[in-house]
């Protein structure tokens, strides 16, 4: 079982940035995906940012441009972030880990980021 802890959420203003991060509890190997969605009140979970095998990424029209995921392995276990820039009220959701590995899906439990002035 694979669990994902995320951290780096919180109140940030218009424009400002926030990096987000998920580490996995055990190493995640071979074939997998890591990601990001996020869900604001009263909407669907939706993809923010995906990257594959460490290197393959693809993500959301609304934050290209502005967001950028990454990844690595190391200490045993595999780490994502998510260095989100120019932030609007827009991107205020609750930010969701997301692992795809050994065919299961994995989701972390989410944090808040709030852009509000």
């Amino acid at each position: 079982q694979v669990q994902l802890v995320e951290s780096g959420g919180g109140l940030v203003q218009p424009g400002g940035s926030l990096r987000l991060s998920c580490a996995t509890s055990v190493l995640i190997f071979g074939d997998y995906t890591l990601g990001w969605y996020r869900q604001a009140p009263g909407k669907q979970r939706e993809l923010v940012a995906i990257i594959k095998d460490d290197s393959i990424t693809n993500y959301a029209d609304s934050v290209k441009g502005r967001f950028t995921i990454s990844s690595n392995r190391e200490d045993l276990r595999n780490t994502v972030y998510l260095q989100m820039n120019s932030l609007t009220s827009e991107d205020t959701a609750v930010y969701i880990c997301y692992a795809n590995a050994w065919n299961h899906e994995y989701w972390g439990q989410g944090t808040q980021v709030t852009v509000s002035s």
